[in-house]
């Protein structure tokens, strides 16, 4: 099968070949360049994650427990407060 590299570095996939292997836009990719040459592409699965400390592992629970009403007044000041940190 002939594919091309587009003007951006681009390369697609015939239809026919991301039907056979059940791929859908956004799937992501590893790429690996091996001895010869030779270019391999394997989907992957990228799960987002979240870290929390411990502090912030309480107040997930401590909000959890709240039940469905107000928001506890500790979430509300950090909604208030909320930023980005710039060294992340």
């Amino acid at each position: 099968m002939l594919i091309t590299i587009d003007k951006r570095g681009s390369i697609n996939l015939p239809l026919a070949v991301r039907k056979e292997l059940g791929l859908d836009p956004g799937t992501y990719f590893d790429l690996t360049v091996e001895d010869g040459g030779n270019i391999s592409l394997h989907p992957v699965a990228i799960y987002r994650t979240t870290r929390l400390s411990e502090q912030g592992i309480v107040k997930l629970n401590e909000a959890r427990n709240s039940g469905r009403g107000d928001l506890p007044d500790w979430m509300r000041q950090e909604m208030q407060n909320a930023g980005t940190d710039p060294n992340e």
